[in-house]
């Protein structure tokens, strides 16, 4: 059963923004704090942001003042906004609960920066 499905990755130029979105299910966006995540191939997933319930947020230093995390309570969506991308931000994005449990992974959404 599918309960996380990220979209909104694609390829851009450096300097570029993409908006990725995650829609999750009510049972778990309502109680948990949610993550955005990436990946690059051979090193371990990293968390970008998370965002509390009521709408706090944290970053890592390597986006701070780039990205952006927002939620939709109202439509069980949790997005990322992210500016002024850098070719270091190409990954794998996947959302998650924070802390991230094992049966949430999804696909995710392939971020490629091009220089």
């Amino acid at each position: 059963q599918v309960q996380l499905v990220e979209s909104g990755g694609g390829l851009v130029q450096a300097g570029g923004s993409l908006r990725l979105s995650c829609a999750a299910s009510r049972s778990i966006f309502s109680a948990n704090i949610m993550g955005w995540y990436r990946q690059v191939p051979g090193k371990q997933r990293e968390l970008v942001a998370r965002i509390s319930i009521g709408g706090s947020t944290v970053y890592a230093d390597s986006v701070k003042g780039r990205f952006s995390i927002s939620r939709d309570n109202a439509k069980n969506t949790v997005y990322l906004q992210m500016n002024s991308l850098r070719p270091e931000d190409t990954a794998v994005y996947f959302c998650n609960t924070w802390p991230s449990r094992a049966a949430y992974w999804g696909q995710g959404t392939q971020v490629t920066v091009s220089s």
